[in-house]
């Protein structure tokens, strides 16, 4: 819902508000998929931390831009979704490697590779990772719709609905009535003589 530069300070942060409640919202559904998903592999399977982390991530990317295209940005622009789609997958990309890069670090660097610890650093991984994702979404893939330019008679009526919420707009002057000249009468004609 964001609009690029226009309003008062006031609507802009309350817009960013909405913004944030929105993909906090989608967010916060994406990070209960993704620890899910990461929790349901690491506990049937074999496989590695970061493999288990990485498809868990995957899977949660699918379901955020789900909500994103169709909640938290449907009032964005949505032409061109081939390269919406490139430019979310890119970005999601790069996030996935800041998210995975953080838990890689925590497991393979320091050696925390425990249930609650591989949780903690991949909850971490995803905070880090989110406010990247936030600043490309909304700015690169999910670009705000221009606000049109008022012309002169939108102008011309906001002011006169503005005016008119805060106080009675005046009577408008009488138009000037155009002078009459008076048309010639004809003089009558005398009167037949002789009868």
């Amino acid at each position: 819902m964001s609009t690029p530069g226009n309003g008062s300070v006031l609507e802009r942060v309350r817009g960013l508000v909405r913004e944030v409640a929105k993909f906090g919202a989608v967010g916060g559904l994406g990070v209960l998929v993704n620890l899910g998903v990461f929790n349901l592999i690491r506990s049937t399977t074999e496989l590695q931390v970061v493999r288990a982390s990485v498809i868990a991530t995957v899977v949660a990317i699918a379901t955020n831009y789900l909500g994103f295209r169709y909640f938290a940005y449907r009032d964005r622009a949505q032409s061109g979704r081939t390269r919406e789609l490139s430019l979310f997958v890119a970005f999601s990309v790069v996030g996935l490697v800041i998210e995975n890069g953080v838990l890689y670090t925590a497991t393979y660097g320091f050696g925390w590779d425990g249930p609650v610890a591989s949780n903690v650093f991949k909850f971490i991984g995803i905070g880090v990772a989110t406010v990247f994702r936030f600043w490309s979404y909304r700015t690169w893939v999910f670009k705000a719709l221009p606000v049109p330019v008022p012309g002169p008679v939108a102008v011309a009526a906001s002011a006169a609905v503005t005016s008119s919420s805060a106080e009675p707009m005046p009577e408008p002057a009488p138009l000037p009535k155009p002078e009459r000249t008076p048309e010639p009468v004809p003089e009558p004609e005398p009167a037949p003589a002789g009868n």
